[in-house]
């Protein structure tokens, strides 16, 4: 019998990030949270990709996480939100990789997770053009993205960070998360904080 080889995926789009730190968001930094504790979550929706021959171009996901203190020490509750679009053959393949079993992000955010709840199939709603951006996740999730303003002119800054060690994207762009509510297992609102777009490209395979 011939052993069956690792399935190989890749997708690449867009990235939504909000979170309950200052602007800049400390953990880019390697810094502790900015209040000690960190509740975030991502929105990524897929332009293009496969699981093997199984399409995901078009779907969308999220991660949602609360941890008591800075992530990398573990001890994080995280839930998955899989777009409910998605056919039995896309939710398999989506959950493979959002558990961490075949790289990219969700290898880590697995990796400090204690907690999982999910994944939760439900639709997914939004609007894509940078720090413009919304999502919503059928009430379970709200995301609206807006430039930092400058203090005294009130004007937008245009402002980035480049990090080619970065885990989730190599660029992106810094904001306010506008509105940014969590209401499932985790509950949280974290409206005029840290937000952030990028554009994302991964690719894996699962470990033996």
């Amino acid at each position: 019998m011939m052993e069956q080889m690792p399935t190989k995926w890749n997708m690449e789009g867009a990235l939504l990030g909000a979170c309950s730190c200052d602007w800049g968001c400390p953990c880019s930094f390697n810094a502790p949270p900015t209040r000690g504790f960190c509740e975030g979550c991502y929105v990524w929706h897929v332009e293009k990709g496969s699981y093997g021959d199984v399409p995901l171009q078009g779907l969308s996901l999220a991660w949602a996480g609360q941890s008591p203190g800075p992530m990398h020490l573990g001890n994080v509750s995280s839930i998955i939100f899989i777009d409910e679009k998605a056919d039995a053959a896309q939710r398999a393949a989506l959950e493979t990789i959002c558990r961490g079993k075949s790289g990219g992000p969700w290898t880590i955010l697995a990796a400090v997770t204690a907690r999982f709840f999910g994944p939760k199939y439900s639709p997914f709603e939004l609007h894509l053009d940078g720090l413009n951006s919304t999502a919503r996740v059928s009430g379970l999730i709200e995301m609206e993205l807006g430039p930092i303003l400058n203090p005294v002119t009130g004007q937008a800054e245009e402002l980035y960070l480049d990090k080619p060690t970065g885990f989730t994207s190599l660029r992106a762009a810094l904001g306010a998360g506008r509105v940014f509510r969590v209401t499932s297992d985790l509950v949280y609102d974290h409206s005029g904080k840290y937000g952030e777009f990028s554009k994302f490209s991964y690719s894996g395979e699962p470990s033996n």
